[in-house]
């Protein structure tokens, strides 16, 4: 049950953290055609990403982390989940070194006193964030295969499925308590279910 939670807290906060990426990979394109004073002015979109998106990338960042703790033995879940977390935190390393200061000197700045190499900061600014956008899908999809791998192909003979498949169908499962009850042929009729 702590693995499901775990790995369910992990899937939620690394898909927010992602999304946020994403949005940044999409707004590249009209962006990079901004004018200088346009571009530092639609910077502050971007506030709620700073405080409210830092405490979920970190968050996704910590969880992941430690959930590769919790499936060190689980093969092949662990190497599909730490190659999420090693793409999650190299995501987090390119934000330090590449956009933190980037956003240091752009604060600094006002509409009317862009300097004259605006552009290769708006780059700087820009491509790394399509690349953390780029690392964050690939950790978000390492740990769904981390999942996905642990998930049964087939259900075992024996085991309850649903399923409307009649080849797949063999003979109808009758609960005990039934076959002791008052009318249990109708009750068998109503109750039954199908395993494969």
């Amino acid at each position: 049950m702590i693995l499901r939670t775990w790995r369910f807290l992990t899937l939620i906060f690394v898909s927010l953290s992602m999304a946020m990426a994403f949005c940044h990979l999409l707004q590249l394109p009209p962006r990079m055609s901004y004018d200088g004073a346009q571009w530092v002015t639609t910077q502050s979109l971007y506030q709620l990403f700073g405080t409210v998106g830092a405490l979920i990338e970190v968050g996704a960042l910590l969880l992941a982390t430690v959930l590769s703790l919790i499936v060190w033995h689980r093969r092949p879940a662990f190497q599909w989940t730490l190659f999420g977390t090693v793409c999650l935190l190299a995501a987090h390393a390119a934000w330090w070194m590449f956009i933190a200061p980037v956003n240091a000197e752009i604060a600094t700045w006002t509409p009317d006193t862009i300097p004259a190499d605006w552009t290769w900061w708006r780059s700087q600014w820009e491509y790394t964030h399509a690349a953390r956008a780029i690392l964050e899908i690939l950790g978000l999809s390492a740990l769904v295969l981390s999942v996905l791998v642990e998930t049964p192909r087939q259900y075992p003979r024996g085991q309850a499925a649903l399923t409307s498949d009649p080849s797949q169908m063999s003979a109808p499962y009758v609960d005990p308590a039934w076959r002791t009850a008052p009318n249990a042929g109708a009750a068998r009729d109503q109750h039954s279910f199908t395993t494969c």
